[in-house]
């Protein structure tokens, strides 16, 4: 290990560290545009400039190894100077449009102007001017401000993995563009807002609305996906104005899929703020009372086999909790958290988990993807992937949907029996598995949620046996989720008791007439149509397929609207922080039940969040500890039968409208005029061009 000296300090450090990281440890930062911790280092824009004894010109700090011996100063005359200088050359074209400039306030070159900036410019010729790019819907492009920093080349190609940005030109005529024919349409590509420098990337959706110090921030977790990514919140008044993301190098590191952050539009859109109850054949706005007063009318001396309940993708903790204790005391056995048809039990929690964890993926150097497209599913666990496989030493292959993944791998074909093959050993690629240390499979929900999702996991369960993927430290069983609430669901127990229906049995059961009463907790998945003469009560946040089909809607809080737990697809315990209020008279959900229990005159036994997240502890201890992830014990899953012919699909029909939020955003429409359902080119309901 070198030792050097850095501004008078002797330091010893790894070998191949930079100079500029070697400062950072003992807290010296040195100014840069074009470096990235997280990407491959360019040095383009010599703002990290350094002295170093006995080399003759100042160095590169973020490009410079240190070596043996180096004495380097950071912060002397001639390094100022030098940074002054790479400054005005910086500044000779950058446009003087700081106060209208949506990057105001948070620009990097702002922040270093202000430290090595001149009074005055001595540049007299003439200005250049560079022609914006249409970069889509999303991101809008301002590049006489561009720096040439190349980060934004360097994301798209080395994380995104779809390198449609390049350099044109050279000298004063470079210029940073889209390739001829190619469309910034990655599932990622908000992140070059957050990886621009200067304000040449700004977010189209919300230009010209805000200033960076008019934003309340809040910390919080995303619910757009069952990832679970840091996100922050940021808010003017009652209104989310922009999500960006929180370093988590255990989840999604500093990055965020584009629904996740571009959907905050749907916040406000078609947002129930009142409750409803059908009258005449039409929906007409009600007071709380009348609305529970309508709902207990129904239910009031039903027997409890003819009530159920089924809660969708954003549904938290605290409302299964209180649902699960209002039915008990109903006496009604039909409850679900699978509004999807998921074949997936609780009591294996192993079962259902992603167990090698988000970041443990990397460790990975065999895997099998089946029914999934994790470009469009988790776009930020594909980007651990692609960095996984950029590695080297990574053999993947995918039963499924063929499509691009942005890194290699194998296309075995679409059919299930593929998989059985691979499990009995009667394929190639079972030795790739079994020859590899630490060999993994990815299950997508559109392998589980099928009729022969049961024995697709019994298959996947014996395959992990027979090939060494669990093992003491290592478990390769993973299962990848859409929704944020189904491994909460799970966790709670929250599926049918014994002679109870799932959410085929009771949508079946309404159209016999069989159950009377349907609860719909925001599962607009549901086939609502097929519901008959039930009588349908939609608790939720927009006018989605539930509502419409509703007797009754209670108006619920969205997840920045409420200080809610969920549990991510690799079982990590995480809450949601309250950014704004519910608009108009909503509620928190587990509050609406709380007082629906008294309208029928079961009262449940907590009347506060405290009290009903000690009942939640109770029932299950690891749903305890915010951020807690506790491994679990592997015992095998699924059951043995027959698999059908059809073929294996993601469960995304379109990346950018999921759920009734995203459905909701004019900007996430826009999206799917402009690139169809993804860009994982698999979709089914693609209604625009692919770039």
């Amino acid at each position: 290990m070198p030792k050097l000296t850095i501004d008078g300090t002797e330091i010893e450090v790894e070998a191949g560290m930079t100079i500029l990281q070697a400062a950072e440890t003992i807290g010296i930062e040195i100014p840069r545009f074009c470096y990235h911790e997280r990407l491959a280092v360019a040095g383009n824009c010599r703002m990290c400039l350094v002295e170093v004894e006995k080399m003759p010109k100042p160095v590169a700090s973020c490009a410079m190894p240190v070596g043996e011996g180096m004495v380097v100063h950071t912060s002397n005359a001639n390094v100022r100077k030098a940074r002054q200088g790479v400054m005005e050359f910086l500044l000779i074209n950058h446009p003087l449009d700081c106060p209208i400039c949506d990057q105001g306030g948070e620009c990097d070159l702002q922040d270093q102007a202000m430290a090595y900036g001149g009074d005055r410019g001595r540049y007299q010729e003439e200005k250049r001017s560079v022609e914006d790019k249409d970069y889509g819907p999303l991101i809008q492009t301002w590049m006489t401000r561009c720096i040439q920093c190349t980060r934004c080349i360097r994301f798209i190609s080395e994380i995104a993995g779809t390198p449609v940005l390049g350099g044109l030109g050279r000298s004063e005529h470079l210029e940073i563009g889209r390739y001829v024919g190619a469309a910034v349409s990655s599932e990622l590509s908000g992140n070059l807002i957050d990886l621009c420098p200067v304000g040449a990337l700004t977010n189209k959706p919300a230009s010209y609305t805000y200033r960076a110090w008019e934003l309340k921030k809040t910390e919080s977790v995303d619910a757009m996906d069952a990832l679970g990514s840091a996100i922050r919140v940021d808010t003017r008044g009652n209104e989310v104005i922009r999500i960006l993301p929180r370093v988590n190098d255990d989840i999604n590191e500093e990055w965020l899929s584009d629904r996740s952050r571009f959907a905050v539009d749907g916040l406000k859109r078609q947002r129930l703020d009142r409750a409803y109850v059908r009258k005449d054949g039409k929906l007409v706005a009600t007071s709380w009372n009348d609305a529970f007063a309508a709902i207990a009318a129904k239910v009031n001396g039903l027997a409890g086999n003819k009530i159920a309940a089924i809660t969708g993708g954003q549904t938290d903790v605290e409302t299964m909790q209180a649902f699960k204790d209002l039915f008990a005391v109903l006496g009604s056995p039909h409850i679900d958290c699978r509004p999807e048809g998921s074949k997936l039990w609780p009591g294996n929690r192993a079962g259902y988990l992603f167990n090698s964890t988000i970041a443990g993926i990397e460790q990975a150097d065999a895997l099998l993807i089946v029914g999934s497209n994790p470009r469009i599913e988790a776009p930020v666990l594909n980007a651990r992937l692609r960095k996984r496989w950029l590695k080297g030493g990574f053999k993947a292959a995918v039963i499924g949907p063929k499509t691009d993944l942005t890194f290699k791998h194998d296309y075995l074909g679409d059919q299930a029996s593929i998989l059985a093959d691979i499990a009995s050993g009667n394929h190639p690629f079972f030795e790739v598995l079994k020859n590899a240390s630490n060999p993994a499979i990815i299950l997508g929900q559109g392998a589980v949620n099928r009729e022969d999702g049961a024995a697709i996991l019994a298959l996947a369960s014996k395959l992990a046996e027979a090939t060494g993927m669990i093992k003491d430290g290592w478990n390769g069983f993973n299962v990848l989720h859409t929704d944020a609430a189904l491994v909460g669901g799970l966790d709670m127990g929250f599926v049918p008791y014994v002679g109870g229906y799932d959410t085929a049995g009771i949508v079946a059961g309404a159209a016999k007439g069989e159950i009377s009463v349907v609860f719909l907790a925001g599962a607009d998945e549901v086939d609502v149509k097929n519901l008959g003469n039930a009588f349908v009560v939609y608790l939720g946040t927009h006018g989605d397929a539930g509502a419409h089909r509703a007797d009754v809607v209670l108006p619920t809080a969205a997840y920045t609207e409420k200080s809610a737990t969920f549990v991510n697809t690799e079982g990590r315990v995480q809450r949601t922080r309250l950014a704004i209020f519910p608009p108009g008279e909503a509620k928190e959900d587990w509050k609406v039940i709380r007082a629906l229990s008294d309208a029928l005159g079961k009262p449940l036994a907590f009347d506060t969040v405290k009290q009903l997240r000690e009942r939640i502890a109770a029932t299950n201890p690891l749903l305890a500890g915010e951020g807690s992830l506790v491994a679990a014990p592997w015992a095998p899953v699924g059951i043995d039968g027959a698999l059908t012919d059809k073929p294996l699909a993601s469960s995304i029909d379109n990346f950018y409208q999921v759920d009734p939020i995203s459905r909701a955003s004019k900007t996430m429409a826009e999206c799917t005029s402009q690139f169809g359902g993804g860009c994982g080119c698999n979709s089914k309901k693609k209604t625009g061009t692919h770039g």
